[in-house]
């Protein structure tokens, strides 16, 4: 059984940026990405790991980045420092702890129950990076765990791990793409896409948010502020299809007074369908809106 859908929140654009760069932390309190995930794994050298830490909670607890959704990337449990940076995380004020190479459910359940004795809200929700052959093919009970907000693709270390080539079409992928886009609606999580590490090609940057917002992705993560207006106009409804979304929530309510079941509209076939997903579009526009004022 499907869990129920979460309440909409963009996650167009999701910026990782570094937690051990003062300047980088500053910068991203005027970037108009939807969500900022302050790194401490793959961004901080090993003898920075403390310092970054402490930097990332001081940035998560500041306010100072408004409504924008804020989580921490911890390192793994198996490395030095995981304890430490869930234990910092769950009092940060942080709205999620990203999970590097989750493999199975067992570590979504362990992190929860670590952010749940270090005092963790009860909102604060995982973000399950799916990273590894056995990630993607165990993402069902991975999706269907405690405090499951999102499931990050790590597309990088999954060329790796299936000794694939990063071409352009993306075909590598399509079988854990869609794998993991199955889990996420199953149980109403997000899915967001892995990060376009070529950031000299911006024609091939714009055709893979094209191609992930059409596959059902909810956002993409990024590695350059130049990425994110690029991915907010992907994965965001555009004016028209505001526009029409509202014209199709009309006829729809229009024909539910006249006592009819369905409606048409320029010629198209309107059910209880068209209308719930017209009201989405409306809300997310409605949502995007909030995040900018």
């Amino acid at each position: 059984m499907s869990q129920p859908t979460a309440p909409i929140r963009p996650r167009r654009s999701v910026l990782y940026m570094p937690a051990g760069r003062a300047s980088a932390l500053e910068k991203a309190k005027s970037l108009p990405a939807d969500a900022l995930i302050f790194d401490l794994e793959d961004a901080v050298a090993p003898d920075a790991k403390a310092t970054a830490r402490d930097m990332a909670v001081a940035a998560a607890a500041s306010g100072a980045y408004g409504a924008r959704e804020i989580a921490i990337r911890a390192n793994g449990l198996d490395t030095p420092w995981g304890y430490a940076d869930i234990q910092a995380i769950a009092g940060s004020g942080a709205h999620a702890v990203v999970v590097p190479k989750v493999e199975s459910a067992e570590t979504v359940l362990k992190t929860a129950a670590l952010l749940a004795a270090a005092g963790a809200p009860a909102a604060m929700a995982i973000w399950a990076m799916i990273e590894t052959p056995r990630g993607v093919l165990r993402v069902e009970t991975i999706a269907a765990a405690p405090r499951m907000g999102a499931l990050v693709l790590g597309t990088s270390d999954l060329a790796v791990d299936l000794k694939a080539t990063h071409t352009p079409d993306r075909r590598p992928f399509m079988t854990s793409f869609g794998l993991a886009l199955l889990a996420g609606r199953a149980y109403g999580v997000a899915v967001l896409d892995g990060v376009h590490l070529n950031l000299a090609d911006e024609a091939e940057f714009q055709a893979h948010c094209a191609e992930a917002a059409a596959m059902g992705f909810d956002g993409k993560t990024l590695i350059h502020p130049k990425q994110v207006a690029p991915a907010n106009a992907a994965f965001g409804p555009s004016a028209a299809a505001v526009a029409d979304a509202a014209a199709v929530v009309a006829a729809y309510r229009d024909a539910l007074a006249a006592g009819q079941g369905v409606a048409t509209l320029n010629g198209r076939l309107i059910e209880n369908l068209h209308a719930a997903q017209a009201e989405r579009t409306l809300a997310m526009a409605a949502a995007i809106e909030r995040l900018a004022g």
